[in-house]
């Protein structure tokens, strides 16, 4: 999955320092960040390409001994030569996956930082603090951290059948499980009942862990799932949500080629009946 670099580590842990020769640097426009684009690989700009236009910048994290900041450049800043601003989503097949990585959890940072330039208490200015990665709030000492939204993912199983799904108006057109943010007062297994229930009017049952993926580029911790079919297998859809759902057996399904995403992963273990019981 995207998450999977390994050999190489990322260490998340707030490290300030001054940013300098060797730093990797992730300037974002919108939804869109600096990069070059060669055939299927992104390539991230370096300090010494935009020292002369960073205005400000913030240390994000480090990739083995590589550190990445968030930067924000003059408006007039000329661009190196083959870099462009390109949509992070559309990165997510490109290589290689450890910058893919570092993109969407920097985006994830860059969001929360653009977001929480003000107290949403008393509205005053915050500022960084000096040892954690936080927000703080000099006026009424409130204390923001990174916000990440809890959201499940579930493979809905009937035997040998499981059941997929098409988002309705989304830029995601491939087959995809029941997914959905976990509402106030929720357990994630009370988030599966009600999204596969809302979503396709069917009930589950046997509700069993799979595995968790971060997902920077929508602030999301995915929680996986696998359950069965409780009762009916008649769907009643949700047509604002989808605009496709329905039952497919193991024989066919087809995937394409994809390393990165925990919707992969599951329908991948399904086929290959290898997922929990």
């Amino acid at each position: 999955m995207l998450q999977e670099i390994a050999p190489r580590h990322l260490d998340n842990q707030y490290h300030p320092q001054a940013i300098g020769p060797g730093a990797k640097i992730c300037a974002f426009r919108e939804r869109s960040i600096l990069v070059s684009l060669r055939e299927d690989q992104v390539l991230l700009p370096d300090w010494e390409q935009l020292k002369d236009s960073i205005q400000r910048s913030v240390y994000l994290f480090s990739i083995d001994e590589t550190p990445y900041f968030l930067a924000e450049l003059a408006p007039d800043a000329s661009l190196p030569e083959g870099f462009a601003y390109d949509n992070v989503r559309s990165h997510r097949r490109l290589h290689p996956k450890y910058t893919v990585y570092a993109e969407m959890t920097a985006w994830h940072l860059y969001v929360w930082y653009r977001d929480n330039q003000f107290c949403g208490r008393c509205g005053h200015p915050t500022r960084h603090d000096g040892k954690l990665r936080m927000l703080s709030c000099p006026d009424c000492g409130n204390m923001i951290f990174p916000k990440i939204c809890p959201a499940i993912i579930v493979g809905v199983t009937d035997g040998d059948r499981i059941l997929l799904t098409k988002y309705s108006g989304r830029e995601y057109k491939n087959y995809a499980l029941i997914a959905g943010f976990t509402e106030i007062g929720e357990t994630a297994e009370e988030t599966v009942q009600r999204e596969v229930f809302e979503e396709t009017g069917v009930h589950v049952k046997n509700i069993r862990y799979w595995a968790t993926q971060p997902w920077g580029v929508d602030t999301d911790l995915l929680l996986g799932y696998f359950a069965d079919l409780d009762g009916s297998a008649d769907i009643t859809m949700d047509r604002e949500e989808l605009s496709l759902a329905g039952w497919y057996r193991r024989d066919e399904l087809s995937l394409p080629a994809d390393d990165v995403s925990l919707t992969n992963d599951m329908i991948r273990a399904f086929i290959e009946n290898r997922h929990p019981r």
